[in-house]
């Protein structure tokens, strides 16, 4: 059988294989669909009477969607903590829940870049940043260097899990020799593609609050958080809704990765917290607004300390190992940690970095129903991309979903 042929079946399969589920699948696929189709009527909005409808201001230009988009970036790079032992160090318990991680990625990947799309007023003119079509202006672009550690990363992790993917519906083991490049290259590419993002925000000087070094190392230190809590609690969802599973281990080595990583981020929290309050000049006036307020003003310090108090309670729960072994307990430090950070990343560090202004002016930002109806539905895209490739994977990994030869007795040849 041809190649073509082989991918052929393999869509196909596949797409049947959607199409086949549960009442309780179907109910969620339904739900994720009227959440898309009220962003998108909402998007309709926004693009009919401009970003007007939105909380966004010539003072506080990036809001509720770059907040997202930062976090959901370090969701995508948290993956490579599966690649690294599954690929490189050859961990067989990590191997059977690798694809999803990937799959993950994947999801994570496609939300940030639509949440830069409905952030960009004119989304038309997204062709001025492609290659030999538009002014990518690379290397010089800070933007041109993320949109190219977003694609690539996005290529490399689809191109990966159709790899394995294909060979394993034939009933065929990867050969390691053809993608072990493509694995190491993704795992610096994981890192790169927060570090960049990082540094679009730390190469501002005139935003005090953003231009440190730290903030590439926060970043990859929350990332590491926030993202193994994430797939902690898909892979929990994923065992108690379907036949597939996977060994302990893994859940507890990514717990003891989040443990680690959300003590460096609270460590990294309170190092610029005594720098900017403890000599307190006018570099610390974005922290004073975030955490305490302005003249009487401060939307964002419920939010603020609410991320700080779930951080907080989650890292006590995962410090005691009695409590990180108890699942119940792991799975309330995961949403809090998950919570917590998609907090202090995005409303907690990308609104506060414009308030107050260079010229010293409180303007104050909240988001409206448009951008988290938005916000929402491309939450919807997202969940509904990962359900997509998961139900997949674990269709391919329990033989559910598999070659069948239409000729079994034609002859082979010897």
């Amino acid at each position: 059988m041809g190649k073509s042929m082989a991918v052929r079946h393999f869509i196909f399969d596949a797409i049947k294989e959607l199409f086949t589920g549960s009442k309780r699948y179907w109910s969620w696929i339904g739900f994720l669909l009227i959440l898309l189709a009220h962003g998108v009527s909402s998007y309709v909005t926004q693009m009919q009477s401009g970003l007007v409808v939105t909380g966004m201001s010539d003072q506080v230009s990036w809001g509720f969607y770059i907040s997202n988009f930062a976090f959901f970036v370090g969701i995508a790079a948290a993956a490579v903590l599966l690649v690294i032992p599954a690929y490189i160090f050859d961990r067989k318990d990590v191997k059977e829940v690798v694809l999803l991680g990937e799959s993950m990625a994947i999801a994570a990947v496609l939300v940030a870049l639509m949440f830069v799309m409905v952030d960009l007023g004119r989304p038309e003119r997204i062709w001025h940043v492609i290659p030999y079509i538009g002014a990518f202006n690379f290397p010089d672009s800070i933007l041109a260097w993320d949109t190219l550690v977003l694609s690539g990363y996005l290529l490399l992790n689809a191109a990966t899990l159709c790899y394995v993917l294909f060979l394993h519906y034939h009933g065929k083991i990867p050969t390691s020799k053809l993608y072990f490049a493509v694995v190491v290259i993704t795992m610096f590419w994981a890192i790169s593609i927060h570090t960049v993002t990082a540094f679009m925000f730390s190469s501002n000087p005139s935003r005090a609050m953003w231009h440190t070094s730290l903030l590439g190392p926060r970043f990859i230190a929350s990332a590491f958080a926030s993202g193994p809590a994430l797939i902690i609690i898909t892979l929990g969802v994923i065992r108690s809704l379907t036949d597939y599973r996977f060994s302990q281990t893994v859940i507890d080595i990514l717990a003891l990765i989040m443990t680690v990583a959300l003590q460096m981020t609270l460590f990294f929290v309170g190092v610029e917290l005594f720098t900017d309050f403890y000599n307190e000049g006018h570099h610390g006036a974005s922290i004073r607004y975030l955490f305490l307020g302005i003249e009487g003003l401060g939307n964002l310090r419920p939010w603020i300390w609410a991320a700080l108090a779930m951080n907080l309670v989650a890292v006590s729960i995962l410090m005691l190992h009695s409590l990180r072994r108890d699942m119940k307990w792991l799975y309330t430090a995961c949403v809090l940690t998950f919570f917590g950070i998609w907090i202090e990343k995005g409303m907690g560090l990308v609104v506060p970095g414009f308030i107050p202004t260079t010229l010293g002016e409180v303007f104050e930002y909240s988001p409206t129903a448009t951008e988290i109806s938005i916000a929402l539905g491309i939450w919807a895209f997202g969940m509904l991309v990962f359900t997509i490739l998961a139900k997949t994977v674990v269709a391919v990994e329990l033989g559910r979903l598999k070659y069948q030869d239409p000729n079994p007795y034609r002859p082979r040849a010897l």
